[in-house]
């Protein structure tokens, strides 16, 4: 494994510099860097051009200017990377530092909704072949695949945040709108859980009833502008995720799983009690402590009460313990929203990922990043999550068609155990190279959902450096997505050998 490791390594930094080379070449010879100047009627003029020649170094033959980037390329191997200046004498490295880190908030967050969601409704789809729910979701994959990004991404301006804004003022529901609301999540349910027409129906009328009289209370108390969380809705999540984990992971037969799992949803809560004072004003390093901490709690109980599942149990545990850490944060960011809506009273800009001079506290300020990336989140993560569904649906009629899958229902293994075991690892193989490709060029940055809402990040930095004609930011945005690819890539064969034993081989 380590000779294949090196070996891949040492073929993709081969690539990566006949790739950078060629695209040097390309950039510097789209058009002239200094046609804007040329034209210009300005009193210094010349002094204007000089100074962009020295600053791109354009006295110089080509090849000495890449070998120069090449050279300063090679240090970030000592993390001492010296990309540059752009044509106006900034410094690459710090516009590379910003827009990575504006691209990672956007790409991580849509990458990780989009596998969980498209892959969930793909088994689903696939266990139910062509039934409605299967139809249904097919039409909505086709939709979201060939759906405009430009259009979806003023769509989503337009309702999600400018009448978004004007309904916060006033957070209430009509009983038209309750009612609309309440049919449609109803019918959606029905049609996810099936079942017989009795069991359909009853699905159906408790979930009408249910979301009515949510959205009724949440209108009349005006929750939107007031919202609660509170530690026992956090207990009953923490409890219902315990249960849904260990069902799906182990079975609830399994008790031993099952208590390690509870155990660490009671850790939680203990946790939030004990850290509620720091919470109140933390820092990004004490969440991420309480993180850890939180997770070592489950996998301590997960190896206390694991017995012959210990394993098993930890891994339950460990994804109980993300889940109420998650769940913490919810609770104070929710806690902040009043706090968000009285220093800016329309929450949801248009444009830019942060309000500009934000002066709330780090809660405020969570929120306030938080709200700007939802839209643009929901723009990457409709397009994603089509081509993760369908993929995962024809990769699981596939699995589950092989003889081995027959072979484990015939010797009477439980459904969840041949669906999750036999038939989900074995269809994971060829997602694997979709989601490692998929990050790798999202990371690249969404230049149209970027410049829609106003976004700093790769794909700007790379399309403002085609635009000028400046090769500095072309290749800070090659080398990073160039890297990305490359490191997904060879993550992807790993995940093969782990995924397949004889892979490995």
């Amino acid at each position: 494994m380590t000779k294949f490791i090196l070996r891949r390594l040492g073929i993709s930094f081969l690539v990566l510099l006949g790739g950078s080379l060629l695209l040097y070449v390309l950039t510097i010879n789209s058009g002239d860097p200094i046609k804007d100047l040329r034209e210009s009627n300005a009193d210094n003029r010349e002094y204007l051009i000089s100074q962009r020649i020295e600053n791109m170094g354009l006295d110089q033959p080509w090849y000495s200017r890449y070998w120069e980037w090449l050279s300063g390329a090679a240090k970030c191997v000592k993390l001492e990377c010296d990309l540059g200046t752009n044509r106006s004498g900034v410094d690459v490295t710090s516009l590379l530092g910003n827009a990575a880190a504006s691209t990672l908030r956007l790409v991580i967050l849509a990458t990780v909704l989009a596998i969980v969601i498209g892959i969930t409704v793909g088994i689903l789809t696939a266990i139910r072949q062509y039934s409605g729910f299967d139809y249904f979701v097919t039409f909505l994959a086709f939709l979201f695949f060939s759906l405009p990004v430009f259009w979806a991404a003023v769509l989503l301006k337009e309702y999600g945040a400018i009448r978004f804004n004007d309904w916060i003022v006033e957070p209430t529901f009509t009983p038209m709108q309750i009612a609309v609301a309440a049919l449609l999540i109803g019918f959606a349910l029905q049609a996810v859980l099936g079942g017989d027409r009795k069991r359909r129906s009853l699905t159906f009328g408790a979930a009408v009833v249910f979301v009515g009289a949510l959205m009724a209370y949440f209108s009349a108390v005006e929750w939107a502008r007031r919202p609660a969380f509170g530690p026992v809705l956090i207990l009953v999540v923490g409890v219902a995720v315990a249960i849904g984990a260990t069902a799906l992971m182990a079975g609830l037969n399994n008790r031993k799983v099952l208590w390690a799992a509870l155990t660490t949803a009671a850790a939680g809560l203990v946790a939030y009690f004990v850290f509620l004072p720091v919470l109140r004003e933390p820092t990004w390093v004490s969440l991420l402590s309480i993180l850890a901490l939180v997770v070592a709690l489950g996998a301590v109980s997960g190896w206390f009460w694991g017995g012959y599942s210990r394993r098993l149990a930890m891994g339950v545990s460990v994804t109980v313990g993300v889940v109420m850490a998650l769940l913490i944060v919810v609770d104070r960011a929710v806690a902040g929203w009043m706090g968000l809506l009285d220093i800016k009273g329309r929450p949801i800009s248009t444009i830019g990922s942060q309000t500009p001079n934000f002066t709330g506290d780090f809660w405020e300020s969570f929120l306030d990043k938080g709200v700007q990336i939802i839209l643009p989140t929901i723009v990457l993560t409709l397009v994603s999550v089509a081509s993760y569904t369908r993929y995962t649906r024809s990769s699981m009629l596939e699995v589950l068609e092989q003889d081995y899958v027959r072979t484990a229902r015939s010797k009477g293994l439980s459904e969840r155990v041949v669906i999750v075991k036999h038939g989900f690892r074995n269809a994971l193989i060829p997602i694997t190279t979709i989601v490692a490709f998929d990050f790798a060029g999202l990371i690249g940055g969404a230049i149209i959902t970027e410049r829609v809402f106003g976004w700093k990040g790769m794909g700007e930095l790379f399309q403002t450096g085609l635009d000028t004609v400046d090769p500095a930011p072309v290749m800070a945005f090659f080398l990073v997505t160039g890297t990305a690819a490359v490191l997904m890539n060879l993550a992807a064969d790993l995940a093969y050998a782990i995924l397949d034993p004889r892979i490995r081989r």
